[in-house]
């Protein structure tokens, strides 16, 4: 990094609590919301690095909420791994770095949202599931992580995007937009746009359920992509779950149906050859294994019984998503070549439809767990 963006960075390593010399920061290519830099410093002739983020407040609107639910989520998994004789704290739960004046963040004067982690060594992260064995490791951390949530204590946390799982609301928005057209590409997504109406009866299962209080609200990660697990370089274990800027009320059934998603496909999200766009039973099996290993002791009979059916709903729910921000112009995730998210879209929509044709030997399986 040179110029004015090492100056800017310096100065915002100024405000929180660490000690030594920065000698030297590059960015950090994870994520696609938040500008994300890792930094090092000479403490006492040791390297030491940390993580500066600058929080995106045009997607996180309330980033002192998105602060608060942090703070509290990752001290009290701490606390609750250290009752466990867990070691290792500093690389299983997210450390955050206080200002200088104790608080999770720091305002720059032009309105920037800045915190600092402690950077996380000998661990690594995977776009895509390579094997059985890590769809387990991926399950059992988030399985884990709702686990030790369970009995956060407090008040409700922030909703830090409202809404944001509601398929109900996503299904609408796609329909308003589709008449709208404003950027005239509904014709171009025709075949797309047909499919998505006709899965209008899936869309409220969930939340009827939530409604009717027949499964409970818990605390949950709402954004479990594979990558948002941190592995041991050595053994491969699941070490931390990162990326917490969603954490917040919602339901398991979430947070597990991303994981079927992203973790059970061959392939990226954005795979132009569809043929090879397929839920595989293994690594469904691999997963599933991991999660009711870690979470099946608090989950109801209710939230079980929804386990096969979640993977169609989120997958369903994500490509709403793609599909109206494509109608809308690209105006919300990032592209990187023309119909970049009609092609996410219609990978969703394959997956859904493999996941359909599997539902039900997926749900005995897991049953059977």
């Amino acid at each position: 990094m040179i110029g004015s963006k090492q100056t800017h960075l310096l100065e915002i390593s100024r405000q929180f609590q660490i000690h030594g010399e920065i000698l030297h920061a590059e960015p950090c290519k994870v994520g696609h919301i938040n500008e994300t830099y890792t930094a090092t410093y000479d403490q006492g002739g040791t390297k030491v690095r940390y993580i500066h983020q600058r929080i995106n407040h045009d997607v996180f609107t309330d980033p002192a909420g998105v602060m608060d639910n942090l703070l509290r989520v990752t001290t009290h998994l701490r606390g609750k791994l250290a009752g466990k004789g867990t070691k290792n704290l500093t690389r299983r739960a997210l450390t955050v770095v206080p200002t200088h004046d104790g608080r999770s963040f720091h305002k720059t004067a032009d309105g920037q949202y800045w915190r600092t982690f402690v950077f996380i060594e000998g661990v690594r992260t995977f776009e895509a599931v390579e094997s059985p064995t890590q769809a387990y490791q991926a399950g059992k951390a988030f399985g884990e992580f709702q686990s030790l949530l369970v009995d956060l204590p407090g008040d409700r946390l922030v909703e830090t995007i409202p809404h944001f799982h509601n398929t109900r609301r996503r299904f609408d928005t796609l329909v308003a937009t589709v008449s709208a057209d404003k950027a005239n590409r509904a014709a171009s997504a025709k075949a797309e746009i047909e499919w998505a109406l006709r899965q209008e009866c899936s869309v409220d299962t969930v939340l009827s359920a939530l409604a009717k209080k027949r499964i409970p609200e818990r605390v949950t990660h709402n954004d479990t992509k594979f990558n948002n697990v941190m592995l041991d370089v050595a053994s491969g274990e699941a070490m931390c779950v990162v990326d917490l800027d969603t954490v917040m009320p919602g339901s398991p059934l979430y947070d597990f149906g991303d994981m079927v998603r992203t973790t059970t496909s061959p392939t990226l999200e954005d795979e132009l050859d569809l043929a090879k766009v397929r839920m595989t039973m293994p690594m469904f099996k691999g997963l599933a294994r991991g999660y009711l290993e870690a979470a099946g002791g608090f989950l109801t009979k209710n939230e079980r019984a929804l386990i096969a059916f979640s993977g169609r709903l989120i997958t369903y729910t994500i490509g709403l998503r793609f599909l109206t921000d494509y109608l809308q112009g690209d105006t919300y995730f990032r592209v990187h070549r023309a119909q970049h998210n009609l092609d996410r879209t219609r990978t969703q929509f394959r997956l859904v439809e493999s996941i359909a044709k599997q539902e039900e030997a997926m749900q005995k399986f897991a049953d059977s767990l």
